[in-house]
């Protein structure tokens, strides 16, 4: 790694510490999914477990929902910060070499989202368990550590898919009213209708890697490389407009 890569990765560090928003959005995915999980399980995780239908692992990692949320804000104001006031003009004047100030911000977001990801999927784990009595799992059961990696790493690509979706469109509102609609609502009305061609969505794939035995064509792992490819793609149609689209 050269010299100058590493001058603009410090630089995208900076940008994302600084910008007020963007900082706090990151916090709010470990803050949001921490406090649904000892809210939901301190209030209700002991009644539930009684239910015949009651899958301890998924369970355990049921804030996730929430804390995708944030995921997604962060992925998204991360880039849309670039959109405002000529501030991208500013950026490639500094560094005119398009793809590398685009690979040095995505390679950020997403290492930023990994590790807070990787923190909240196990704090969640870990602290939900508190309040499960008898109930209670551990890291050593079945699937459980598995899915408290997979946690982490399916909150940082929905935070990348985010971050590229912004990209293309140049706007952090529209991603978020689009995106954060279809995951919570759309999604789940899709898998009604569609059936077993809703796994393939990116967040029912990548939410398998929750489930200690997913239904379906995918397993854990292969849930989470399709949520993978989507970000992939969503950022490949961020480059391709970075690239070709005035600044």
């Amino acid at each position: 790694m050269d010299m100058s890569t590493n001058a603009v990765l410090r630089s995208e560090w900076i940008k994302i510490r600084s910008v007020r928003s963007v900082a706090y959005s990151l916090m709010a995915v470990f803050a949001v999914t921490l406090a649904v999980t000892v809210l939901a399980t301190a209030i209700v995780g002991q009644a539930e477990a009684g239910n015949a239908d009651y899958e301890p692992l998924f369970s355990a990692f049921y804030a996730l929902s929430f804390g995708q949320i944030a995921a997604i804000s962060f992925g998204a104001t991360a880039i849309s910060s670039e959109f405002v006031n000529g501030a991208l003009r500013i950026s490639l004047t500094a560094v005119p070499r398009r793809g590398l100030l685009y690979a040095a911000k995505v390679s950020v977001i997403g290492a930023l989202a990994l590790a807070v990801g990787l923190i909240t999927s196990f704090a969640t784990f870990l602290v939900g368990q508190m309040f499960m009595g008898e109930y209670a799992i551990g890291l050593g059961d079945t699937g459980a550590l598995r899915a408290a990696l997979g946690g982490g790493v399916y909150l940082a690509l929905i935070a990348l898919f985010a971050a590229g979706l912004t990209t293309l469109l140049r706007s952090a509102v529209a991603v978020l009213s689009t995106l954060i609609p279809f995951l919570l609502i759309v999604s789940f009305v899709v898998g009604d209708v569609a059936g077993d061609v809703a796994q393939y969505l990116p967040d029912q794939a990548g939410q398998l890697v929750l489930q200690q035995n997913p239904d379906g064509d995918l397993g854990p792992w292969t849930g989470l490389t399709v949520t993978a490819a989507w970000a992939a793609l969503a950022l490949v149609a961020g480059w391709s407009s970075l690239r070709t689209r005035d600044a």
